[in-house]
């Protein structure tokens, strides 16, 4: 058998061992799902437009399925949906992940298509620990990179092997011929198994839209103010702690906590970790200022409930 005639038959293969397991999500399939248990389906979350869905399988069979948990920066959700008695993926085992995924390795992506059935590719890792933006513009890491081709509503569709055991769940696109899928790891399965089980991720925000620190930079020049490096605030959410703070739009913030902030990666890290009233220290003009974040649920109303559609990217 010649290496055409092996790819060919590893592809139908895949196809045949996934096709049960890979849903479209949305109207005519705007994205795609992977069943990962009875009665579950796991997508990216910027597949969502809501709390319910439409599930389609690859029978064509279309139910209505309820958003479980969600995690809108993880760029994760689980869904509740009548799966019919269909057969979940496989997941890696040891559970911890394939060993030895590298670049080189030979990859499938099962993609859902418009009234049912899988589309099924074939590409190679390209690298490894890539990271990218999520919906809400946190920093994702420990990504891979593969070039097995995805057609528009692939996000959140299975990456596997040969024998159709999942290996990622693909959520970006990068340049012309690369993608990106999280890693089926313990980790991830852990994040999931908690999802299904109804445990949103609902990570604390300051209420903030916030500019890259070289937009910052050149406005300070542009107006005579000396360089500091942090994070220029856009805009501030009514009702939210930056605004119960006194944080104001043209604020530059340059510390929170005992942490300096030079990015809006260091912002995201810090309130990840600072749930207590902290202080946070902000520039205005050239005015140096400490003002008091309360903790979380004390002056959230701005939007500690929106979904990965409503967020900006460069909110925090």
């Amino acid at each position: 058998m010649t290496a055409i005639e092996e790819l060919s038959s590893a592809v139908a293969a895949v196809a045949a061992t996934t096709t049960s397991s890979i849903v479209g999500i949305g109207r005519n399939a705007r994205g795609s799902g992977v069943v990962i248990a009875d009665g579950q389906v796991l997508t990216n979350a910027h597949n969502l437009r809501g709390g319910e869905v439409t599930v389609t399988f690859a029978d064509g069979r279309s139910t209505r399925g309820a958003v479980t948990g969600v995690d809108p920066d993880g760029d994760l959700a689980v869904v509740s949906v009548d799966t019919a008695g269909t057969t979940p993926i496989a997941w890696p085992a040891p559970a911890d992940g394939a060993p030895g995924m590298g670049v080189g390795t030979a990859v499938f992506a099962a993609a859902a298509t418009a009234g049912g059935g899988v589309r099924v590719t074939f590409g190679l890792v390209s690298a490894v620990s890539r990271a990218f933006r999520g919906p809400g513009g946190r920093r994702i890491s420990g990504s891979l990179e593969h070039t097995a081709p995805l057609a528009p509503s692939s996000s959140g569709s299975a990456l596997v092997d040969a024998s159709g055991a999942l290996l990622g769940i693909n959520t970006n696109r990068i340049g012309e011929g690369f993608y990106l899928a999280l890693p089926a790891d313990a980790a991830l399965r852990a994040r999931v198994d908690a999802l299904g089980r109804g445990e949103s991720v609902d990570r604390p925000r300051l209420g903030v839209a916030i500019a890259p620190s070289h937009v910052a930079r050149r406005l300070r020049r542009s107006v005579g103010l000396p360089d500091r490096t942090g994070v220029l605030v856009r805009g501030v959410e009514d009702g939210s702690r930056a605004a119960a703070a006194g944080i104001e739009a043209g604020d530059l913030i340059v510390r929170a906590g005992d942490r300096d902030i030079a990015d809006g990666d260091d912002l995201h890290e810090a309130l990840g970790v600072l749930h207590q009233p902290f202080d946070i220290g902000v520039v205005r003009g050239a005015e140096e200022l400490t003002l008091t974040v309360g903790a979380p649920g004390e002056s959230d109303a701005g939007g500690a409930d929106e979904s990965a559609q409503g967020r900006t990217p460069g909110d925090a």
